[in-house]
């Protein structure tokens, strides 16, 4: 299980390179895909210096095999992500990987560790206020990946295309000023079927989770971060490290939020969540 912590949730450094910036007690990733050109790898290794925790989860599709058996693409940024995951693993920090589609072979080791970092299919935490989370990558509960793979490796593919359009798109939106926007996400948000998948998606998640006697799920798999009560199931999606930058964090008393790590990058004042608990004793 988890361990506790009693380390105070607060920025140690607000200097935006420190290491150790931020104390948490847990905290998940998912849907890095490392291999990829769509990676956004130099802005996850910031993270994992600067945020600190005593349970890591990578929910799935840390490595993308699909894109790699396709085309290997593997630049040194990628190499130090990993490093740094084996570094907290050897200092402390429990690293628990829960595979996902893209990276089903290692489905293979599950139960075993490498290099401290534990492989599992599926995860039950406890939160330090009592709320069983069960953590899945989410796939398995995906009809296209389960039913039509062929339509789940096009839509990859497709998926790809956008995203090299998208950096070609924003290069020239940076080079007139504007500020950086996601083109898959908007035509995600913006197709109705694609709606349709994602809803579908969270209701069966919800579903599993009441089935299992879980307070709640914490999921990867659509790079939608999301955070909202389904039917009285708390369903948390941490996002993506492609478009979005997300990860999903667990404050010491056991509060949950969404931390978009892209604002916090561009100082936000405002990114880094704070506890309620610390707000209200801050305005006290």
């Amino acid at each position: 299980m988890p361990r506790s912590s009693t380390t105070p949730d607060v920025p140690l450094d607000h200097g935006a390179s420190s290491e150790g910036s931020y104390r948490v007690r847990t905290v998940w990733i998912s849907d890095v895909h490392l291999g990829t050109p769509g990676c956004q790898a130099n802005a996850l290794l910031e993270f994992l210096k600067q945020v600190e925790c005593d349970t890591l989860y990578l929910v799935g599709d840390i490595i993308d095999g699909w894109q790699l058996r396709r085309n290997w693409y593997w630049p040194q940024a990628h190499n130090d992500v990993v490093q740094k995951l084996l570094r907290k693993a050897r200092k402390g920090t429990r690293v628990i990987y829960v595979p996902g589609n893209h990276d089903e072979f290692a489905r293979h080791f599950l139960d075993h560790a490498f290099g401290g970092i534990e492989l599992a299919e599926e995860c039950l935490h406890t939160t330090a206020d009592g709320k069983q989370l069960w953590v899945t990558h989410g796939d398995l509960y995906d009809g296209v990946i389960q039913c039509a793979r062929w339509l789940a490796l096009l839509g990859d593919s497709l998926y790809e295309f956008t995203l090299k359009l998208n950096r070609h798109l924003n290069s020239w939106r940076a080079r007139v000023g504007l500020p950086y926007w996601s083109l898959s996400k908007y035509l995600k948000l913006k197709v109705k079927r694609a709606v349709s998948y994602v809803a579908d998606f969270e209701q069966a998640l919800a579903r599993e989770a009441r089935k299992r006697g879980a307070d709640g799920l914490v999921c990867g798999h659509i790079h939608h971060a999301e955070m909202r009560s389904i039917d009285g199931t708390l369903y948390c999606n941490d996002g993506d490290w492609v478009e979005s930058l997300t990860a999903l964090i667990e404050h010491p008393n056991g509060e949950l939020a969404i931390v978009d790590w892209s604002r916090v990058m561009a100082g936000k004042a405002d990114a880094w969540p704070v506890p309620r608990e610390s707000e209200r004793t801050a305005a006290q």
